[in-house]
């Protein structure tokens, strides 16, 4: 309810955003009711990975953003050698549109780059289902990650960026978001009354998604998830069943001592820790406290979108010019 009065009221202002406006509210909805269903009707994973990419399509149908991607400083030569393409340019000019008037410095994707942002919903949406499972890490997650977005958002409005357009939808979008996530965060936080599920997880994904593509910075986007693509990558053998997988990966609660400790699966004839980064944490450092352990985590999630920014606004220039 709180989107649609502030995007209803900035597209008062911006009509020219009315079709970005309706797709992006279709989308967040659609993954919403996806998320109740799956709560609901407990879905196999391989509809999981399905699922998003539905919901993105309305989002994706209505960009009407650049494909260009800026090939990164060092990777140039590879594309352009003395003014000349070479052969890898050559190869990749068979999928995708190398600019030669530009040394290489932009390649076209094209329908590739719809591609990587419907795989970007996918993400979005799945890491943070499975980087869960204590109370308030879920909406805390989201709501650190919001904090990040917006203050990105303010900062190129502030600066006059050539897509200040795009970061005030973005940041409409955010403030009502961070909203209802603090409102939702006092009641899921230690001990919780309130359970998420994967209603919220997939909300929450989606409307990340949603203002990664709708504000076109798709990769600032992923350098706030840093936490969330250490867990992916770390749980990989697991995902993909290189490793025995059990249906929930939670850590496990000690009554006797009252705190968390990691949970464990077996493998042939040894236990090994589930491989999630919660379990991660409490083999570093020791059990703890359901709730101290959130705190850890929430503030390993800020370290790391604070390094996001600070990549974004004082080392890109290195990388991209």
């Amino acid at each position: 309810i709180c989107l649609t009065f502030c995007l209803v009221g900035f597209a008062t202002n911006h009509p020219s955003k009315l079709l970005d406006l309706n797709s992006a509210l279709l989308s967040i909805c659609f993954m919403l009711f996806l998320g109740f269903t799956d709560d609901v009707l407990e879905w196999p994973w391989r509809y999981k990975l399905f699922l998003p990419s539905v919901a993105s399509l309305p989002l994706l149908c209505s960009y009407e953003g650049s494909t260009s991607v800026v090939v990164p400083i060092p990777l140039r030569s590879y594309l352009m050698n003395g003014g000349e393409l070479t052969a890898l340019a050559r190869f990749l000019g068979l999928f995708v549109v190398v600019d030669d008037n530009t040394d290489g410095a932009i390649v076209n994707l094209g329908l590739f780059y719809l591609v990587y942002m419907g795989l970007l919903a996918v993400f979005c949406t799945n890491a943070i289902n499975i980087y869960a499972g204590i109370n308030g890490l879920e909406v805390g997650q989201s709501y650190v990650i919001g904090c990040a977005v917006l203050f990105h958002n303010l900062v190129e409005i502030q600066a006059g960026s050539l897509s200040r357009e795009n970061h005030v939808f973005s940041a409409m979008i955010m403030l009502s978001f961070l909203g209802v996530s603090l409102a939702l965060l006092r009641h899921n936080w230690h001990p919780a009354s309130v359970f998420v599920g994967d209603t919220y997880c997939y909300f929450a994904g989606m409307t990340f998604a949603v203002v990664g593509i709708s504000g076109h910075f798709s990769k600032t986007l992923l350098l706030f998830f840093i936490p969330q693509i250490i867990n992916f990558l770390w749980s990989s053998p697991q995902l993909f069943k290189l490793v025995p997988c059990p249906k929930h990966r939670l850590p496990k609660f000690d009554a006797r001592t009252g705190r968390m400790e990691p949970s464990t699966v077996r493998r042939g004839e040894r236990e090994m820790a589930n491989m999630t980064l919660i379990n991660l944490f409490l083999q570093i450092m020791g059990p703890m406290s359901e709730e101290r352990l959130c705190v850890v985590l929430l503030v390993f999630q800020g370290l790391c979108c604070t390094l996001g920014l600070y990549f974004r606004y004082n080392l890109a220039q290195l990388i991209f010019d």
